[in-house]
């Protein structure tokens, strides 16, 4: 909420063609909402156009109903768009899922007490115990939900369980050594964000850094990205990477890797809850 009345983030993707910015402009001035900060991209490519416009409504302005309405009407119709209307004072609601690395689940977990991501974290899933004093701590409930080839469904039904109680907007993968199933990738497309080293598909499987070093990689690195069926393809949302050299141990390219995991998904995050990404087919717009 501002001293102006309440914000709003709206995104959108359409066709690309003349007079998108003009309409959009133009219906938020004819209800006297004043435009705080606006990004765009038109992508050659795939022939699309990505819009992301925070503003502010006036106080005796309309509700984002009547926006809402007034806009599918006037505006979404006439370009083919598909567009959403976020309130931006809304914190949105995360569950966090982790295994046994907790280096992931301590960096959120710190930035959200902080105050540097602005969320509210309803539930912490784990299909071990080892954190449940982590989350205690923090005063976040902890479900262990143990899983096993013959369990995994009823497990997930169980999370699903937990997701729509808790009313979750977005699950976060924090080095949760899980593949999720088809079932739940297709469910909540588009809402869960995974985060693993940069190295796949070159070093699957246990000890990528340590197979990374027997190789002496040159460079080292991390991707978050959203959660498809396909295992560790699904679109990119943030990447960060660093350079190493002989000199380093398997377990200082760990300590690196780790520390670059954290850095990107905590960005990826945090893009996402201030609706920064747009899906573009099997890439993303991030409006930084």
């Amino acid at each position: 909420m501002s001293d102006t009345g309440s914000e709003y983030i709206l995104t959108i993707s359409c066709p690309d063609t003349v007079g998108i910015v003009f309409a959009v402009a133009g219906f938020l001035a004819e209800r006297s909402c004043n435009i705080i900060d606006s990004a765009q991209f038109g992508d050659r490519t795939s022939g699309l156009f990505f819009l992301r416009i925070h503003f502010a409504a006036a106080p005796s302005g309309p509700s984002q109903a009547e926006i809402e309405a007034a806009f599918a009407d006037q505006v979404a119709q006439r370009f083919s768009m598909t567009w959403k209307l976020h309130d931006a004072g809304r914190r949105q609601r995360v569950l966090i899922m982790v295994s046994k690395f907790g280096h992931c689940l301590n960096d959120l977990l710190y930035r959200y007490h902080n105050g540097y991501l602005p969320i509210e974290i309803p539930a912490i899933v784990s299909n071990h115990r080892d954190f449940y004093q982590l989350a205690a701590w923090h005063n976040i409930p902890f479900h262990y939900l143990p899983v096993s080839g013959e369990s995994k469904a009823q497990q997930e039904a169980k999370l699903l369980e937990i997701a729509e109680e808790e009313k979750i907007d977005l699950v976060v993968l924090a080095r949760y050594m899980q593949v999720l199933s088809p079932a739940l990738c297709e469910r909540m497309a588009g809402r869960v964000i995974n985060i693993h080293h940069s190295f796949l598909p070159s070093f699957k499987g246990a000890k990528p850094y340590h197979q990374a070093f027997a190789r002496g990689v040159k460079l080292i690195g991390a991707t978050a990205h959203y959660v498809t069926s396909n295992l560790d393809e699904g679109p990119i949302i943030e990447q960060e990477a660093e350079r190493v050299d002989h000199t380093m141990t398997p377990d200082d390219l760990v300590a690196i890797g780790r520390d670059i995991e954290n850095v990107v998904l905590a960005r990826a995050v945090r893009y996402h809850i201030e609706h920064r990404v747009l899906l573009n087919g099997s890439k993303t717009v991030v409006f930084k």
